[in-house]
């Protein structure tokens, strides 16, 4: 399975193994124990590297002290044999907890001089928390075991071990944090937020030769990360970078060093630090110098989610050069504090990106003021204002503040993104677009209507340096409103019109179509309003757009075939959706019309960035499996209850890269559409059953041919109901078949009931199913004799005509469930057998049809999901004032008379004629 499944299975089985731990502790075990694995591996492979067998891997032990001196040198650490991952495993029903607390004992005794920082303490979080995954040792023993097999499957090894890895670790991370409430943001900042943070920073520093970055709230470290995944889309190493983390709570400071080490990243790029970001800053000295000598941190970047307005304690720290040029944040809230302390540790060139609750853009007192001298000494660049709910666990306001230590620009970028997200289950999601968008206008420094706009320092000043984003950047839907004259007496508004002046920039033939001007301010509906559709769909202008729009793309399937297919080998795919991106980009841009480009071209990179996580994947491996890989199949495993218990079990096959489905309707249509027509004909058989049933009267439905719901027949009681219809109904072939399953009662041999059909001719054995000797079973002749006995005719409407109708469709549908079973059985075999037989050039083909096909439509349906878009806002404009206030009162009128026409025709008493005469002159204004 790809990495994105077993991530999914993995936590799947986490969170139904967890039981009443809760899900913030839980993942510290199960986070720990993959760790554990990862060192494990990183050892054998390490020592096979070496030259060392198998054998001599068996032999590792502390007691050869020249070996394990030598791997701690190069790892940091060492791991005797017994204390492997893979020993583990091999230990099956001899495994025991003691295992793990003398293993983890070893390792933190065993660790290297030099990389102590590194991984000192690091398992003190699992070591101490064993004790609760079980009251006894034998329940934690168990515990353990099942998280042990959990978690074997993932790849610990090369440049594709640590992607899978890290997809993996990232992925159970965000799940646990999903689960743990307000805990959450303890340790983990969402995906998106960290990507968009991270994109940003990446693009500043993607030149440089070197990179240092820092977060000194680090949580699980997935902000340091994420930037280094960013910078890798500019270059083919992450060598050049090295990671400063610093955090406050032990259990996710051993969480940021986990999350690190484990992508490769070399341990001398690694420096962390378990601390207090605001009490103790990071050390102006070299804490590896026995001399302390004087060492300050300045880094390129820094980015920090850090706990949003704590308290904390600003007494004796004025002259702290990290506020002095500013001041100091208020007690009660840390959130300057945290944002002065990342930009103190900026080189000149540096770049910074923090996320705080919206409100440090307005409050007051000393909030106010430190604002005031970021804004005045130029170090504000862009402030980003996040959608709600978009943190597990809160639902406050955020934004994220990027500032810079130096920079020749002095206005402010406002983004306003707060409209732009994906609502999935109670959180926000930003998605690929949002991101791509929202960091595209920070990086370009864009203003763009209702999401961004460049602010003066004038202006700021002018607003008391209050950077509340609604004062700059107005994104609120415009409120509908309604023109009071075209309601009286009128026309459309030119005003409202005007609303879709970018569509008339582009189109302005259509816009006089479709309109003409009463004057300055009104105009009218130049055509039928029934004809509005077809005068839009049908304009020359829209034509010409839509085939300015395919020829742009006229190409790109012969270009996505050649960067994804011809040379999927030698694909960067940590770059590639970049180059993709930008060729899709340079397409939207010719798709411009009379120099208006209509297409947003981030829907366009949303629906590209949809197919690019499935076309990454299967890249990811064909290149690390072959290109063989395309022609694998994999056992289907599903999770079944076998006696009482979830067991894993293997039902049918999949492809391995290419799905069984896709094939079917490519290589295999014909007996996939048979198979469909039979699953139709089973879907038709149940409708005429349920109408069967619906024409019942209630008495019919309490007999016992149906359920107890009345929802379904009972075969066999219909069974019994035909024969009770047929009795009495004889024949002499009915008679004669009754004599034979008297003999079949009475234990008859073979040669006597051979000898009975050989003698009775007047009985067509041969409509009757035989058995392989030749003789006749008694079911198939009890089946054959109510053929016979069904001759009978019953009037159309009766019980016992339904009765006969219901037994022959239950049969048909018996029989055609097992025809349905073994054709899908067959079809499924065979598709697995072509999938390994397939050739080269039906691999591309069927790549073809999974990767770029789809993509494709989706784009190419783009123009006309616009030109749908303005057909429904026309009309809705021209329906909106097509009836005026007068039109109204002349149909109330209208009305009203015909009623006072209809009381001259009602008859009553005097009094009913004294009200009915006053009803008529009200009627008629009298």
């Amino acid at each position: 399975m790809n990495k994105q499944q077993l991530a999914a299975k993995i936590w799947e089985s986490a969170n139904q193994m967890r039981s009443k731990i809760e899900a913030n502790e839980y993942k510290d075990y199960i986070l720990g124990f993959i760790f554990y694995k990862y060192l494990s591996d990183q050892e054998i492979q390490y020592a096979k590297k070496q030259g060392m067998s198998d054998a001599d891997i068996a032999l590792l032990s502390e007691d050869d002290a020249e070996t394990a001196d030598y791997i701690r040198k190069e790892l940091g650490y060492f791991i005797a044999y017994d204390n492997l991952f893979s020993t583990w495993l091999e230990k099956g029903s001899d495994f025991d907890v003691s295992n793990v607390r003398d293993a983890l004992s070893a390792f933190e005794r065993l660790i290297h001089a030099n990389h102590k920082k590194l991984f000192d303490g690091i398992f003190n979080t699992l070591q101490t928390g064993l004790s609760k995954l079980g009251e006894s040792a034998a329940k934690q023993t168990k515990a353990i075991s099942d998280l042990l097999q959990l978690i074997k499957a993932i790849p610990m090894d090369g440049k594709q071990g640590y992607d899978v890895l890290g997809y993996i670790y990232e992925y159970l991370i965000e799940k646990f944090a999903a689960n743990a409430g307000k805990k959450a943001g303890e340790f983990y900042t969402p995906h998106e937020v960290s990507l968009l943070m991270s994109e940003i920073i990446a693009h500043h520093v993607q030149d440089k030769e070197k990179i240092e970055i820092y977060d000194p709230t680090s949580g699980s470290g997935s902000l340091l990360i994420n930037i280094g995944n960013s910078v890798a889309k500019h270059s083919d190493s992450q060598d050049n970078i090295k990671y400063f983390a610093q955090e406050l709570k032990a259990n996710t400071y051993n969480l940021t060093r986990m999350n690190l080490i484990m992508r490769g990243i070399k341990p001398n790029n690694i420096v962390t630090r378990n601390g207090d970001t605001l009490e103790d800053d990071w050390p102006y000295f070299d804490e590896n110098d026995p001399m302390g000598s004087y060492n300050p941190l300045y880094v390129d970047a820094v980015v920090s989610n850090p706990p949003y307005s704590q308290q904390w304690d600003p007494d004796h720290k004025e002259n702290d050069p990290r506020y002095s040029r500013f001041g100091l944040a208020p007690k009660t809230k840390a959130d300057y504090a945290f944002l002065l302390h990342d930009l103190y540790h900026l080189k000149p060139g540096g770049m910074m990106s923090i996320v705080l609750p919206h409100g440090v853009l307005f409050r007051g007192g000393e909030e106010g003021a430190i604002r005031k001298q970021l804004i005045e000494q130029n170090h504000i660049d862009a402030i980003i204002g996040l959608p709600a709910n978009i943190f597990f666990g809160t639902g406050i306001p955020t934004v994220i503040l990027v500032l810079r230590q130096k920079r020749s620009n002095t206005d402010v970028l406002i983004v306003d993104a707060s409209k732009h997200f994906l609502k999935v289950g109670k959180n926000n999601k930003l998605q690929a677009s949002d991101i791509k968008r929202i960091a595209d206008a920070v990086i370009n420094r864009e203003s763009n209507a209702k999401f961004s706009q460049r602010v003066s320092k004038e202006t700021l000043r002018k607003n008391d340096y209050n950077l509340n984003i609604p004062r700059y950047v107005d994104s609120a839907a415009a409120a509908e409103s309604w023109d009071l004259h075209a309601t009286m007496l009128g026309g459309i508004p030119v005003s409202e019109i005007k609303q879709f002046d970018h569509y008339w920039q582009a189109f302005p033939a259509l816009r006089k179509a479709l309109f003409t001007n009463n004057s300055s301010h009104y105009a009218q509906l130049a055509i039928a309003a029934s004809d509005v559709k077809h005068t839009i769909t049908q304009h020359s202008e829209v034509k010409s757009f839509a085939q300015t729009y395919a020829n742009a793309f006229s190409d790109f399937d012969r270009y996505l075939k050649t960067e994804l297919i011809t040379q999927w080998g030698a694909i960067k795919i940590a770059q590639n959706e970049g180059v993709l991106s930008h060729a899709l980009f340079t397409r939207i841009a010719k798709t411009a019309f009379n120099d208006m480009t209509l297409i947003d071209k981030y829907q366009a990179y949303q629906l590209l960035n949809n197919h690019w996580q499935t076309i990454a994947a299967d890249l990811e491996m064909l290149q690390t499996e072959g290109f063989e890989a395309s022609k694998r199949v994999d056992p289907n495993m599903v999770n079944k209850k076998i006696k009482g218990k979830d067991t894993e079990v293997q039902d049918g096959w999949k492809g391995h890269i290419l799905p069984f489905d896709l094939l079917q309707t490519t290589y295999l249509n014909d007996e996939l559409k048979a198979l469909k027509q039979q699953e139709n004909r089973l879907a038709e058989i149940g409708a005429e059953l349920e109408e069967i049933i619906d024409s019942f009267s209630e008495e019919e439905k309490d007999s016992a041919i149906l359920n107890d719901g009345n929802a379904a027949f009972v075969k066999a009681e219909v069974t019994k109901a035909l024969k009770k219809m047929y009795v009495g109904v004889e024949s002499e072939e009915i008679n004669t078949l009754k004599t034979y399953i008297e003999l079949l009662d009475n234990k008859a041999k073979k040669p006597e009931k051979l000898e009975f059909i050989e003698s009775y001719k007047q009985v067509k054995w041969e409509n009757i199913q035989a058995n392989k000797d030749g003789t006749y079973g008694k079911g198939n002749v009890n089946k054959y004799m109510l053929t016979l006995q069904s001759h009978v005719e019953f009037s159309a409407d009766s019980f016992e005509s339904k009765i006969v109708k219901a037994n022959g469709l239950l049969s048909e549908e018996g029989d055609l469930k097992k025809e349905v079973k073994a054709d899908a059985e067959a079809l499924h075999l065979k598709t697995k057998t072509t999938i390994e037989n397939l050739n080269d050039e039906q691999v591309n083909s069927l790549l073809e049809l999974k990767w770029i096909t789809p993509l494709l439509s989706e784009l190419s349906q783009l123009p006309t999901n616009l030109i749908h878009q303005l057909t429904s806002q026309v009309q809705k404009l021209a329906d909106k004032y097509a009836t005026t206030y007068a039109d109204v009162a002349s149909e109330i009128k209208n009305a009203e008379q015909a009623l006072a026409g209809l009381i001259d025709e009602l008859a009553g008493n005097e009094f009913d004629q004294q009200g009915l005469a006053e009803l008529k002159a009200f009627l008629q204004g009298e």
